[in-house]
């Protein structure tokens, strides 16, 4: 992209850009949903998602009230499965409009920072369908049981599956986010820090609104590791900003040098 005189990229340069980076970020969004359709109809993925409710079932198979809802099941699952297939480029796309605002030191991260996005990705997934899932649908399922006969609806229970564990795959993305902000620098370390006693009853609010419905289980579920990841970033933020003292005081020295 062409700059002027002072480095700059002119602020018609920077739609441009963005418009290319949302563009390659759909494109791969579009490959990862195609892939991730093939991925669950050759894996039975639909099948294995049903693991944690199928014990509660007594035999039983989940309920479909429409004729479309096995196929639209089937597509919000790929939906689910190709963005965390497209997550990387995504992410990559994000970091390459911001570059230009970091510093070159910064720079060199955009492959960790892509690795521990996806991986958090996933181990946010990974925390809602293994533990989450399980524990809020035996509460719910086993509450008043003796006095409701419930007809579950593959709908229904998809919804929440898929709701969840997207909600709390993004959620978990709250360090990269945070480091973000502060390579650009609108937060600071000392800000995080006075921030603390704040920051435990604005995750718990938080989880509260992102979690689906009224389910208070899934709202603190999510609020601790919410919490405990706001305390990596308090840590993470230290470290970049010491790397960019470190970059600046380096600078100073070399000019200090060259021009003695």
């Amino acid at each position: 992209m062409a700059k002027n005189v002072t480095g700059e990229m002119p602020f018609l340069d920077h739609l441009e850009e963005l418009r290319w980076r949302i563009i390659w970020s759909l494109g791969a969004l579009v490959i990862g949903l195609v892939l991730g359709f093939v991925l669950v109809v050759k894996l039975q993925l639909i099948r294995v998602l049903q693991g944690p409710i199928a014990p509660l079932l007594a035999g039983n198979k989940l309920v479909i009230t429409n004729p479309g809802d096995s196929f639209s099941i089937t597509l919000s699952a790929a939906f689910a499965v190709g963005l965390i297939i497209a997550a990387p480029v995504i992410i990559y796309q994000l970091w390459a409009f911001l570059s230009p605002a970091l510093h070159r030191h910064e720079k060199k991260v955009v492959i960790p920072v892509t690795v521990g996005a996806v991986a958090l990705f996933v181990a946010g997934v990974a925390l809602a369908y293994f533990f989450v899932l399980p524990m809020v649908l035996r509460f719910l399922l086993t509450w008043q049981s003796e006095s409701f006969d419930p007809m579950i609806t593959a709908s229904g229970y998809f919804g929440l599956v898929i709701t969840l564990a997207l909600t709390f795959g993004a959620a978990f993305e709250l360090p990269i986010l945070i480091l973000a902000l502060a390579a650009l620098g609108l937060v600071t370390p000392q800000f995080l820090a006075r921030f603390r006693p704040y920051a435990l009853v604005l995750t718990f609010v938080v989880s509260a609104f992102v979690t689906p419905g009224d389910i208070l289980l899934a709202s603190l579920a999510l609020t601790a590791p919410l919490y405990l990841l706001y305390e990596l970033s308090v840590l993470l933020t230290r470290i970049v900003f010491r790397k960019r003292d470190q970059a600046a005081f380096s600078t100073e020295q070399t000019t200090a040098g060259g021009v003695a």
